[in-house]
């Protein structure tokens, strides 16, 4: 009989002391594809632009699961009834609604296995988590794939403003020191109330979440999207398509028997099945860097320089633009390229290339942040609110960027 204690307090550096709510809970975080987010970080390579962006998957996962704890509480408070069965099935969704991400995260979604995106792999996990589980991860499923009939469960796992977010802006903004992302999360999750089965915000937290959606944007340019990190996971997502390019000629790429195997084995949505799952959970940051060290001495010039690029922090140089680049541009920066290292045109697109990002720190086409007034009316919080840039970040903002060697 095991007698271990499974109610564990955990440390966090953001909310201070975790508790793990119950024994089912805490045997999904001891799960090997739960633990393998330890070896994921959660902001790509944001690390080489800020120091402190070491944080992974692990951390926001748990600070996911502890919020949806507090916002359970709050609605319980205010008289929403959500049963003990529906309450775990919240934490559980939330806890692994992050379980199907790659190396370096977003950097390699659709690299490593091609239209194959995370929230799929997210729920490939789950299920097949829930096969081990005696069917016990059911209502989670259900509530992660929008299937309960409680419409602002959902939202608590995925809206405008979900507990996903609710933790990572607060947590990235304080690993990577970035003052302007710092929300207060708890404030909002004691502001929340549900009606007509739908999430709303009383009246007067609309402060809170203008701060919320102003600190969304400055997160996206200052750091998501800053154009350091964006030219290093582009060099990232270069690295692994050129190591597919040369394995699946035959050329034998020393790596881990995991990553080995996505370098050799074309793997799309058509064909993905549970081998290939398996496989995949054995892939982590690691895989990825240890080949990185290898590819670095590898005889085909493009492998070893966009390795050493990424290795050494020696990265092209990106220009973000407001409006749309030129091909001239590129052609010009390509023939330099060929020219400077006898390189075909194939080989100088790895070095020299462009592409856009946008930017919509909130959508109100899509489900709206509703706020609640005093005399229950509701409206939108673009409409409620005093401040005129609401208006302004409902608009996407779209710049281009160019990239090429220094």
């Amino acid at each position: 009989m095991n007698l271990r204690n499974k109610l564990k307090i955990l440390n966090d550096p953001i909310y201070g002391f975790i508790t793990i709510p119950n024994e089912r809970i805490f045997d999904i975080i001891e799960h090997r594809y739960f633990q393998r987010l330890r070896r994921i970080s959660q902001m790509g390579m944001s690390y080489l632009v800020y120091p402190g962006a070491h944080h992974t998957r692990f951390h926001h996962a748990l600070g996911c699961m502890h919020l949806m704890g507090k916002a359970i509480e709050v609605l319980r408070f205010k008289g929403v009834e959500i049963s003990l069965e529906e309450a775990e099935a919240l934490q559980i969704a939330i806890l692994l609604h992050d379980i199907g991400h790659g190396p370096f995260s977003h950097a390699m979604e659709h690299s490593i296995v091609n239209g194959v995106s995370h929230e799929y792999l997210s729920l490939c996990f789950m299920e097949e988590m829930n096969a081990e589980f005696n069917q016990s991860l059911t209502l989670a499923i259900k509530i992660f794939k929008g299937e309960y009939h409680r419409k602002f469960f959902k939202q608590l796992i995925a809206s405008q403003l979900d507990i996903d977010r609710l933790d990572y802006l607060k947590r990235d903004s304080f690993y990577t020191g970035v003052a302007e992302g710092n929300i207060n999360s708890e404030r909002i999750i004691t502001m929340l109330n549900v009606k007509n089965d739908a999430l709303v915000v009383e009246e007067k937290g609309i402060y809170s979440i203008e701060k919320f959606l102003v600190a969304r944007r400055l997160m996206y340019w200052q750091v998501y999207l800053h154009k350091t990190s964006l030219g290093a996971e582009q060099l990232l997502i270069r690295v692994l398509k050129r190591a597919k390019e040369l394995s699946q000629k035959g050329i034998k790429l020393p790596a881990t028997t995991a990553l080995s195997f996505f370098l050799t084995t074309p793997v799309n949505i058509e064909n993905f099945n549970n081998v290939h799952l398996e496989k995949f959970s054995k892939l982590d940051d690691y895989d990825i860097v240890a080949a990185m060290k290898e590819w670095v001495s590898c005889d085909d010039f493009v492998l070893s320089s966009l390795c050493k690029m990424i290795l050494n922090r020696d990265l092209l140089k990106v220009k973000l633009k407001k409006k749309s680049l030129g091909d001239h541009k590129v052609k010009r920066k390509l023939t330099e390229v060929m020219q400077q290292y006898e390189l075909t045109e194939e080989e100088a697109k790895y070095f020299v290339f462009k592409g856009k990002v946008s930017n919509l720190a909130y959508n109100p086409t899509s489900e709206s942040i509703q706020i609640l007034h005093k005399n229950q009316k509701i409206t939108d919080v673009v409409k409620t609110s005093d401040q005129l840039n609401l208006e302004a970040l409902s608009q996407p903002v779209v710049k281009y960027y160019i990239c090429y060697p220094k």
